[in-house]
C-alpha cells in the first residue's frame, strides 16, 4: 500500500465526488504505469492523513505544521495537506502560494479551463455575483480583461471565501486597485468560508456582493439552488487557475512521470474537470 497522499479538494463538492474519484483513478492509474506509487484513493480527512510525530518541519528543520493526528479528524486542513511531507499530488490556489506555500511544494501543472465560462486554457476568472434584480447579466469579456461595476458595487456588503483566496478576494483586489478603488469601496466585509457559502450568503441577503470562480460558478449552476437568485454583474481579470502541487522533496523523476501523465490525459476530459 503506497505510504503517499494525494487529494482534489478545491472542487470536490458532495454532488460530484464520484466523478471526482473517477478522475483520481484515470490519473493515478497512469501514474502507476510510469513507476508511480500512487495512493489507490485520495484523502477527504485530516484522519486520512499520516500521522507526523513531533510535526511537520521545514527544510531548515523549523516547526511549520502541527502533527496531523492532533487534528480534528473528521475536518480537512488544506494547508496541513499541502504541507505534508507525503504529499504527492494536490490542487492549491495561487493566494496560499504566494503567501508563502511556494516554499514548500513543487508545481506539478495546471489545469484547462476551456470549459467554463470565464476560462480559457490554463486562465481563469471569477464572476462578481449580486441578487438577482439588482444589475443586469454580464458575460465573459472575450479579452479577458476586467469588468468592474464600480457603481453598482459601491457601498454594498462584500462576503468572501478566505482571506488568502486568490479567486475570492485577492483578484479583485488587485483589478480594484488598477482602476483606482480598494475594497474599501465596499461598505462591509465578511468571510463565508468558502465560495457556495458566498453564493448562499449573497442569495440570502446577508451580503450583496462576491466573487466566485468561474468552474465554482458552472458547479453552483447545477448544484445549488442559491444560484438561481444571483446574478453575475461583472468578472474579474483572468489569472493563472490552480496549480497541481506535490511535497518539496518529491524526487524529479517523480515529478516528471506526473508531468507526464497529465499530458496524456490532456487528451481525455481533464482531470478537473466535473460532469
Amino acid at each position: 500500500m503506497s505510504e503517499l497522499i494525494a487529494a482534489l479538494p478545491m472542487y470536490d463538492w458532495p454532488e460530484v465526488r464520484d466523478a471526482i474519484d473517477a478522475q483520481w483513478a484515470l490519473l493515478r492509474d497512469a501514474l502507476r504505469q510510469r513507476g508511480v506509487d500512487a495512493p489507490e484513493a485520495i484523502v477527504r480527512r485530516n484522519g486520512d492523513l499520516p500521522a507526523v510525530p513531533g510535526g511537520i518541519h521545514d527544510a531548515a528543520g523549523n516547526l511549520i505544521a502541527p502533527d496531523p493526528a492532533t487534528l480534528p479528524p473528521d475536518e480537512l486542513d488544506f494547508h496541513k495537506l499541502w504541507l505534508h511531507p507525503a504529499l504527492l499530488f494536490a490542487q492549491t490556489c495561487w493566494g496560499p502560494m504566494e503567501l508563502g506555500l511556494s516554499q514548500h511544494v513543487q508545481v506539478v501543472g495546471q489545469p484547462s479551463y476551456d470549459a467554463y465560462e470565464g476560462g480559457q486554457g490554463e486562465l481563469y476568472c471569477s464572476a462578481l455575483v449580486m441578487r438577482a434584480g439588482e444589475g443586469d447579466e454580464v458575460r465573459s469579456p472575450a479579452d479577458g480583461k476586467a469588468v468592474l461595476p464600480l457603481d453598482r458595487i459601491r457601498g454594498k456588503r462584500f462576503t468572501f471565501n478566505s482571506l488568502d483566496s486568490m479567486s475570492g478576494i485577492i483578484a479583485l483586489t488587485r483589478d480594484l486597485k488598477a482602476a483606482g478603488e480598494t475594497l474599501d469601496i465596499f461598505s462591509s466585509r465578511g468571510e463565508s468560508g468558502g465560495h457556495r457559502g458566498s453564493i448562499v450568503t449573497v442569495a440570502e441577503g446577508r451580503a450583496d456582493v462576491a466573487a466566485i470562480d468561474c468552474e465554482s460558478w458552472a458547479l453552483a449552476q447545477r448544484f445549488e439552488p442559491a444560484a438561481r437568485k444571483v446574478v453575475i454583474v461583472g468578472w474579474t481579470a483572468r489569472r493563472k487557475g490552480l496549480p497541481f502541487i506535490t511535497a518539496r522533496t518529491t524526487p524529479e523523476k517523480t515529478v516528471q512521470a506526473m508531468r507526464e501523465a497529465l499530458a496524456g490525459l490532456a487528451q481525455q476530459p481533464r482531470i478537473q474537470r466535473v460532469g
